[in-house]
Protein backbone atom coordinates (compact mmCIF):
# COMPACT_ATOMS: atom_id res chain seq x y z
CA UNK A 1 0.00 0.00 0.00
CA UNK A 2 1.14 3.11 -0.90
CA UNK A 3 2.13 5.52 2.46
CA UNK A 4 2.35 9.27 2.16
CA UNK A 5 3.03 12.07 4.59
CA UNK A 6 1.19 15.14 4.60
CA UNK A 7 2.69 18.22 6.51
CA UNK A 8 1.61 21.35 6.54
CA UNK A 9 3.91 24.10 7.21
CA UNK A 10 3.84 28.36 7.91
CA UNK A 11 7.25 29.42 8.36
CA UNK A 12 9.00 26.28 9.56
CA UNK A 13 12.43 26.49 7.70
CA UNK A 14 14.42 25.98 11.33
CA UNK A 15 12.22 22.48 11.39
CA UNK A 16 10.45 20.96 8.57
CA UNK A 17 14.22 19.84 6.84
CA UNK A 18 14.86 17.51 9.99
CA UNK A 19 11.35 16.35 10.19
CA UNK A 20 11.53 15.11 6.68
CA UNK A 21 15.14 13.49 7.04
CA UNK A 22 13.79 11.48 10.36
CA UNK A 23 10.98 10.56 7.69
CA UNK A 24 13.16 9.18 5.14
CA UNK A 25 15.15 7.91 7.78
CA UNK A 26 12.13 5.76 9.00
CA UNK A 27 11.63 4.59 4.79
CA UNK A 28 8.62 7.00 4.28
CA UNK A 29 10.06 8.30 0.50
CA UNK A 30 6.39 9.83 -0.23
CA UNK A 31 6.37 13.27 1.56
CA UNK A 32 4.52 16.20 0.49
CA UNK A 33 4.58 19.48 2.69
CA UNK A 34 2.47 22.79 1.72
CA UNK A 35 4.10 25.64 2.39
CA UNK A 36 1.25 27.83 3.39
CA UNK A 37 2.27 31.55 2.21
CA UNK A 38 5.67 31.27 4.91
CA UNK A 39 7.93 34.47 4.49
CA UNK A 40 10.81 32.37 4.82
CA UNK A 41 12.70 29.60 2.60
CA UNK A 42 10.26 26.71 3.55
CA UNK A 43 9.32 25.26 0.25
CA UNK A 44 12.89 25.88 -0.88
CA UNK A 45 14.51 23.85 2.45
CA UNK A 46 11.50 21.04 1.91
CA UNK A 47 12.38 20.39 -1.63
CA UNK A 48 16.16 20.13 -0.69
CA UNK A 49 15.70 17.76 1.54
CA UNK A 50 13.76 15.58 -1.15
CA UNK A 51 9.86 16.27 -0.47
CA UNK A 52 7.29 17.17 -2.39
CA UNK A 53 6.72 21.09 -2.22
CA UNK A 54 3.74 22.91 -2.68
CA UNK A 55 3.35 26.79 -2.07
CA UNK A 56 -0.16 28.78 -1.09
CA UNK A 57 0.25 32.25 -2.04
CA UNK A 58 -1.45 33.79 0.71
CA UNK A 59 -1.47 32.27 4.49
CA UNK A 60 -4.93 30.56 4.53
CA UNK A 61 -4.67 28.09 7.52
CA UNK A 62 -3.51 24.59 8.43
CA UNK A 63 -6.51 22.86 7.23
CA UNK A 64 -6.58 23.90 4.01
CA UNK A 65 -2.64 23.77 3.99
CA UNK A 66 -3.53 19.79 4.94
CA UNK A 67 -6.59 19.71 2.34
CA UNK A 68 -4.22 21.08 -0.81
CA UNK A 69 -1.48 17.94 0.68
CA UNK A 70 -3.58 15.47 0.58
CA UNK A 71 -5.51 16.22 -2.71
CA UNK A 72 -1.82 15.90 -4.06
CA UNK A 73 -1.56 12.58 -2.23
CA UNK A 74 -4.54 11.15 -3.59
CA UNK A 75 -3.73 12.08 -7.02
CA UNK A 76 -0.33 10.44 -6.79
CA UNK A 77 -2.16 7.00 -5.79
CA UNK A 78 -2.12 6.98 -1.91
CA UNK A 79 -3.41 4.30 -0.07
CA UNK A 80 -3.23 5.78 3.31
CA UNK A 81 -2.67 9.43 4.12
CA UNK A 82 -0.58 10.08 7.66
CA UNK A 83 -0.78 14.11 8.26
CA UNK A 84 2.25 14.89 10.16
CA UNK A 85 3.71 18.17 12.03
CA UNK A 86 6.09 20.49 10.62
CA UNK A 87 7.56 21.42 14.21
CA UNK A 88 9.28 18.02 14.73
CA UNK A 89 6.71 17.18 18.06
CA UNK A 90 5.52 13.85 16.57
CA UNK A 91 7.78 10.62 16.82
CA UNK A 92 8.32 8.95 13.02
CA UNK A 93 8.90 5.76 14.18
CA UNK A 94 4.91 6.04 15.44
CA UNK A 95 3.62 6.01 12.11
CA UNK A 96 3.70 2.19 11.95
CA UNK A 97 1.21 1.98 15.09
CA UNK A 98 -1.08 4.77 13.22
CA UNK A 99 -1.24 2.80 9.68
CA UNK A 100 -1.79 -0.73 11.51
CA UNK A 101 -5.35 -0.71 12.35
CA UNK A 102 -6.12 0.79 8.68
CA UNK A 103 -4.36 -3.04 7.34
CA UNK A 104 -7.49 -4.11 9.57
CA UNK A 105 -10.41 -2.20 7.79
CA UNK A 106 -10.22 0.94 9.86
CA UNK A 107 -10.82 4.13 7.96
CA UNK A 108 -9.20 6.90 10.52
CA UNK A 109 -6.73 6.28 13.08
CA UNK A 110 -6.13 9.69 15.57
CA UNK A 111 -3.71 9.73 17.48
CA UNK A 112 -3.80 10.79 21.40
CA UNK A 113 -1.41 12.13 23.63
CA UNK A 114 -3.38 11.10 26.96
CA UNK A 115 -3.41 7.08 26.32
CA UNK A 116 -0.70 5.02 27.94
CA UNK A 117 1.75 7.88 27.60
CA UNK A 118 4.15 9.73 29.72
CA UNK A 119 3.75 12.89 27.73
CA UNK A 120 4.25 15.61 29.79
CA UNK A 121 1.20 17.98 29.22
CA UNK A 122 1.75 21.90 29.89
CA UNK A 123 -1.35 22.04 32.49
CA UNK A 124 -3.37 24.81 30.42
CA UNK A 125 -2.81 23.19 26.67
CA UNK A 126 -4.19 20.71 28.82
CA UNK A 127 -6.91 21.93 30.02
CA UNK A 128 -8.30 23.58 26.49
CA UNK A 129 -7.50 19.86 24.54
CA UNK A 130 -9.78 18.05 27.44
CA UNK A 131 -12.13 20.64 26.80
CA UNK A 132 -12.04 20.10 23.15
CA UNK A 133 -12.74 16.79 23.24
CA UNK A 134 -15.95 17.19 25.56
CA UNK A 135 -17.40 19.71 23.30
CA UNK A 136 -16.69 17.05 20.33
CA UNK A 137 -18.37 14.06 22.33
CA UNK A 138 -21.64 16.72 23.02
CA UNK A 139 -21.67 18.12 19.40
CA UNK A 140 -20.47 14.65 17.93
CA UNK A 141 -21.38 11.90 19.85
CA UNK A 142 -17.75 10.71 19.28
CA UNK A 143 -15.89 10.04 22.75
CA UNK A 144 -12.43 10.63 22.30
CA UNK A 145 -9.15 11.98 24.62
CA UNK A 146 -7.73 13.66 22.07
CA UNK A 147 -9.60 16.01 19.16
CA UNK A 148 -6.80 18.28 18.59
CA UNK A 149 -3.89 16.18 17.65
CA UNK A 150 -2.61 16.66 14.28
CA UNK A 151 -0.71 13.18 14.24
CA UNK A 152 -3.35 11.15 12.38
CA UNK A 153 -3.87 8.16 9.71
CA UNK A 154 -6.61 8.38 6.94
CA UNK A 155 -7.32 5.55 4.54
CA UNK A 156 -7.77 6.41 1.20
CA UNK A 157 -11.69 6.60 1.69
CA UNK A 158 -11.60 8.28 4.23
CA UNK A 159 -9.15 10.86 2.86
CA UNK A 160 -11.40 11.22 0.18
CA UNK A 161 -14.90 11.54 2.31
CA UNK A 162 -13.40 13.90 4.85
CA UNK A 163 -13.11 16.91 3.07
CA UNK A 164 -11.19 19.57 5.06
CA UNK A 165 -13.42 22.79 4.23
CA UNK A 166 -12.16 24.68 7.42
CA UNK A 167 -9.04 26.48 6.34
CA UNK A 168 -7.67 27.49 10.26
CA UNK A 169 -7.45 25.18 13.14
CA UNK A 170 -10.74 24.42 13.33
CA UNK A 171 -10.17 21.74 10.65
CA UNK A 172 -9.22 19.41 13.26
CA UNK A 173 -12.73 19.52 14.56
CA UNK A 174 -14.09 19.12 11.56
CA UNK A 175 -12.61 15.91 10.71
CA UNK A 176 -14.47 14.54 14.21
CA UNK A 177 -17.58 16.06 12.60
CA UNK A 178 -17.33 14.34 9.23
CA UNK A 179 -16.47 10.93 11.18
CA UNK A 180 -19.54 11.09 12.40
CA UNK A 181 -21.46 12.16 9.74
CA UNK A 182 -20.26 9.23 7.46
CA UNK A 183 -20.23 6.74 10.00
CA UNK A 184 -16.17 6.12 9.58
CA UNK A 185 -14.05 3.59 11.21
CA UNK A 186 -12.41 5.03 14.04
CA UNK A 187 -9.50 4.30 16.31
CA UNK A 188 -7.09 6.06 18.86
CA UNK A 189 -3.23 5.31 18.98
CA UNK A 190 -1.45 6.52 21.89
CA UNK A 191 1.33 8.85 20.62
CA UNK A 192 4.52 10.65 22.05
CA UNK A 193 4.56 14.58 21.60
CA UNK A 194 7.65 15.96 22.37
CA UNK A 195 7.03 19.47 23.71
CA UNK A 196 9.72 22.68 23.05
CA UNK A 197 9.49 25.83 23.60
CA UNK A 198 9.88 25.98 19.93
CA UNK A 199 6.34 24.23 19.45
CA UNK A 200 4.82 25.49 22.83
CA UNK A 201 5.20 28.64 21.00
CA UNK A 202 2.70 27.32 17.87
CA UNK A 203 0.23 25.68 19.85
CA UNK A 204 -3.35 26.84 20.45
CA UNK A 205 -4.17 29.51 22.99
CA UNK A 206 -7.03 30.44 25.42
CA UNK A 207 -8.68 33.05 22.70
CA UNK A 208 -8.05 30.83 19.49
CA UNK A 209 -9.68 27.65 21.70
CA UNK A 210 -13.00 29.81 21.95
CA UNK A 211 -12.94 30.92 18.17
CA UNK A 212 -12.59 26.94 17.42
CA UNK A 213 -15.88 26.63 19.55
CA UNK A 214 -17.55 29.54 17.98
CA UNK A 215 -17.00 28.22 14.28
CA UNK A 216 -17.73 24.71 15.13
CA UNK A 217 -21.00 26.02 16.27
CA UNK A 218 -21.44 27.14 12.89
CA UNK A 219 -20.66 24.45 11.06
CA UNK A 220 -22.34 22.03 13.13
CA UNK A 221 -25.91 24.06 13.09
CA UNK A 222 -25.39 26.62 9.68
CA UNK A 223 -23.84 24.58 7.50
Amino acid sequence: MKIWIVIAAFNEEKSIGRVIDVLKKQGYKNIVVTDDGSRDKTCAVAKAHGSYALKHCINRGQGAALQTGIDFALSKGADIVVTFDADGQHDASEIKDMIKPIYSGCDIVLGSRFINRNTKVPFFRKLILKGGAFICWILYGIKLTDTHNGFRALSRKAAKKVRITADRMEHASQIIEKTAKYRLKYTEVPVTIRYSDYSKKKGQTSLNAIKIFFKMLVYKFLK
